[in-house]
């Protein structure tokens, strides 16, 4: 049961081979073995996904079960929950308790989810390794020395270790594709504004984005599909119909079942800067899509290169403005010696964040100063058009588009925390993405020289979630890397 699909399980508990209580309880005995060298998990509810593993029996048992009633998953520690510790991996919310669901929580406790807990991340999803989370790194289940990937570090480790079956995760600039790469499984990052924000901690609102993990695809599409949903609280969900993104990959397979897709390979993306390993994993899996049918295409991003410079004077900026919100007064951490007000403000800000935290808030507040907000901010946000209408150019001419996820596998776990520019690099592939708020996947393609995993990224066009699914999907019933698992969950 450890190493089931979504349909395996859905199809055990409706057959009442297994309970959902004894699903929950099969990994929250192994949360317990594992979570110690993994980290994985910040908080562990046994009493409260018990006691929702036992409402889904109820629904069971009535015939009123959904795809995900009973199915365990991890929500990342930026979703608040109702009850539950909700800590951002910072020391400024180590304590806070939140008094209501984010939506996205809430939609998945109404389709009977059972949530395990909290999973470990960056602290305020800033950071592309989850080092930086006050609750100490977390470790990749492929080789403990290494990185998991960041910020939703935490999810894609658990997922890989079979500690969830699946779990929910936001993407600001990579998170969610970028640790899926590292981990060896299967991460989406739906188009901006599908996935409601409310509830979700914010670190820069114009880019982040909730997403899904899970080993495969189709576990990707039946999670997303809860997921998503137009909500009046959020006011940049958009307001559209909701899809059934499982049912859009349903169908016999054929000979070559990717018939007629053209697939954009930017020359931007294989140029210098890939490691070998990874472009010889990438190269093959593209041979791969080309078998199943698929037609493949150069295209161009001329202004890809732009984007991380662009990124990282737009983020900081939001991040500067969102979490001046953390100040000592209504809640969070507030520090126990000050002189005045002033006082505890700085003092409070000083203890409770964390060193990458204060990095990006005093890079985001020098960009939006007098005298460098039109240097700075304004043309950022030019480039990101430029960047938003490269992709548009490219996707005249392709159906999606195709390249690594990460330039390498996963790194050691201290090699690049003292250069913060190597470790943002590492997001040089996905970044892009979320400043055209586009869908993006990875998902595994093989393993490099050091036989750590490799990932492979789709980007669709807007509302394209099914068809990157669907492409993905065809992939992993022509080939098995994404049933590989790490030893810790063979």
């Amino acid at each position: 049961m450890i190493n089931a699909s979504l349909p395996e399980l859905r199809r055990a508990l409706d057959a009442r081979q297994i309970s959902a209580v004894e699903l929950a309880g099969l990994f929250l005995d192994r949360i317990d073995a594992l979570n110690p060298a993994l980290n994985a998990f910040i908080t562990v509810d046994r009493e409260g996904a018990l006691a929702a593993a036992r409402a889904a029996d109820a629904r069971i048992a009535a015939g009123s079960a959904g795809p995900l009633t009973g199915i365990p998953l991890a929500h990342k520690d930026v979703f608040c929950t109702e009850g539950v510790l909700t800590t951002c991996g910072s020391k400024m919310l180590a304590n806070f308790v939140s008094p209501y669901d984010a939506h996205v929580v809430s939609l998945l406790e109404a389709a009977g989810a059972v949530s395990l807990g909290k999973a470990n991340m960056d602290e305020f999803a800033m950071g592309s390794s989850n080092e930086s989370s006050y609750f100490g790194a977390v470790k990749n289940p492929w080789n403990l020395g290494r990185i998991p990937g960041g910020s939703s570090g935490g999810s894609a480790a658990a997922v890989a270790a079979r500690l969830a079956p699946i779990a929910t995760g936001t993407d600001t600039g990579g998170s969610v594709r970028q640790p899926a790469a590292y981990c060896g499984i299967t991460g989406i990052k739906p188009t901006y504004g599908l996935v409601s924000r409310y509830g979700m901690i914010a670190y820069a609102s114009s880019l982040d984005q909730g997403g899904a993990f899970g080993a495969s695809a189709e576990d990707c599409a039946l999670l997303l599909g809860a997921m998503t949903g137009f909500d009046a609280r959020d006011s940049t969900s958009l307001e559209r119909p909701t899809e059934d993104y499982a049912a859009a990959l349903a169908g016999p397979a054929c000979a070559r079942p990717l018939e007629g897709l053209r697939i954009g390979l930017p020359r931007e993306f294989f140029a210098e800067g890939m490691s070998d390993d990874v472009r010889a994993a990438v190269e093959a899996a593209v041979e791969q899509y080309r078998v199943l049918g698929a037609t493949t295409v150069e295209v161009s991003l001329p202004n890809a290169k732009l984007a991380i410079p662009a990124y990282y004077v737009i983020a900081p900026a939001e991040c500067s403005s969102n979490l001046s919100r953390f100040d000592g007064v209504r809640y969070g951490h507030r520090a126990a010696d000050y002189g005045d007000l002033a006082d505890m403000y700085a003092k409070s800000r000083a203890e409770g964040f964390g060193a990458e935290v204060k990095r990006r808030m005093l890079v985001g507040t020098y960009v939006l100063s007098h005298g460098y907000y039109d240097a700075y901010y304004l043309q950022a946000q030019r480039l990101r058009r430029l960047i938003a209408q490269d992709f548009q150019a490219a996707l005249q001419h392709c159906d999606l588009i195709a390249g690594p996820t990460t330039p390498t596998t996963a790194w050691t776990l201290g090699e690049k925390a003292d250069d913060p520019v190597q470790m943002y690099l590492s997001d040089i592939y996905t970044i892009a993405v979320n400043l055209a708020g586009l869908p993006g996947l990875s998902h595994p393609v093989g393993f490099g020289a050091d036989g750590l995993p490799v990932g492979l990224q789709l980007i669709g066009d807007y509302f394209a979630e099914s068809r990157l699914l669907h492409a993905a999907h065809r992939f992993q019933h022509a080939t098995d890397w994404h049933a590989r698992r790490p030893a810790c969950a063979a």
